[in-house]
């Protein structure tokens, strides 16, 4: 894969549609602004897609799964096993993620990026680039190539839920040793410090914690990441699941999907692709702040704001299918409220009412 096709076909927000939609939405009969940010959500999404009226009819989040070699370090509080293990729960239903995009009517697509174990299951998305990266604090994660071809695996899963007809996707995760790759990731790009960087992951005790911090001191010290290419970072130091949402977010520009970030493995990827291409981020919709440390930095460096706040840190994707549903609200508020002019309702009547209740 060139780089150069990174860049191709991500095009601006359409102006000309914000416009249209920020004055309907000031014309329909409320205060203007006074439903906050359902009404940026909406006046964006026209953005996206170039339509004043949305409508959202199908819905997916994509779990990227895959290992990470760093485990032998024992940064993680969990066996490397869990990976293929959730990863079948995912496709099962029966994982966080699972149940809450039930709920909601939306579906998964799970895809094995780099698993260690082999999964044989009719409904898994099998894109494997190998088994698990490298061990980082030893050397690279992966080879140049192979973080690009992860990357196209994400690119190339938007197309094609664009083809079957999703219009809003979301993005989860898998993969024991992650945050580790992660926090990697966020030092490299940002120049943070490492308490600032790095969090507990699944519930590091503080033996365990303190280990992991030095891990990732020495994961730097040893691949020397260069800041100004995030491509280097992500080979050097990432992971293959990160790749893959790397490209689905670049994915998502391209084929004028909006994409909602879950938390602090998807964030990562969300603040790689923005590095290579800063227009992805006018695609993104973070869900929810994340409880996991580092989360709020990339957040502040993309210059986005989460849609809820319910203490979560579970990953997974787990925070997309709640904030699918806000995202849908916003859709109806432009879709079906009335303009004072529709409504028959007289605006300088209208004011007095209001100006008497404050």
């Amino acid at each position: 894969m060139q780089e150069s096709c990174l860049l191709e076909g991500i095009k601006p927000l359409y102006e000309k549609s914000m416009i249209e939609a920020k004055e309907r939405m000031d014309n329909l009969v409320k205060p203007i602004g006074s439903l906050g940010k359902l009404e940026k959500m909406a006046i964006k999404l026209s953005g996206i897609t170039g339509e004043l009226y949305n409508h959202i009819t199908k819905k997916a989040v994509i779990i990227m799964c895959s290992d990470n070699g760093v485990c032998e370090e024992g940064v993680a509080s969990a066996p490397q096993i869990v990976t293929a293990t959730q990863t079948v729960n995912f496709i099962k239903g029966v994982t966080g993620v699972g149940v809450l995009a039930r709920h909601n009517n939306c579906d998964l697509k799970v895809v094995d990026i780099g698993v260690n174990e082999e999964i044989k299951h009719s409904e898994l998305i099998n894109r494997k680039i190998r088994k698990g990266t490298s061990n980082i604090a030893k050397g690279e994660a992966m080879t140049r190539e192979e973080a690009l071809t992860a990357i196209r695996v994400g690119i190339d899963l938007v197309l094609t839920l664009k083809k079957e007809g999703y219009n809003l996707i979301g993005t989860g995760e898998m993969g024991i040793g992650n945050t580790t790759s992660s926090s990697s990731i966020l030092i490299a790009l940002t120049g943070c410090s490492i308490e600032e960087a790095v969090g507990r992951g699944a519930g590091l005790i503080d033996e365990a914690f303190e280990k992991k911090k030095k891990v990732i001191k020495k994961v730097l010290e040893v691949n020397t990441p260069n800041s100004k290419d995030p491509i280097e970072v992500l080979h050097k130091v990432g992971g293959f699941d990160i790749a893959g949402l790397v490209g689905v977010y670049l994915g998502a520009a391209k084929y004028r999907i909006p994409v909602v970030i879950d938390g602090f493995i998807s964030a990562i990827a969300a603040l790689i692709a923005y590095r290579i291409n800063n227009i992805t981020k006018d695609f993104m919709f973070p869900s929810h702040i994340s409880m996991e440390k580092g989360y709020n930095l990339v957040l502040s460096e993309l210059g986005l704001e989460p849609i809820l706040d319910l203490s979560m840190r579970l990953g997974e994707g787990s925070g997309c299918p709640l904030a699918f549903n806000i995202l849908e609200a916003s859709t109806k508020i432009m879709n079906e409220m009335s303009t004072f002019e529709e409504g028959n309702v007289d605006l300088d009547d209208y004011k007095g009412l209001w100006e008497e209740k404050i």
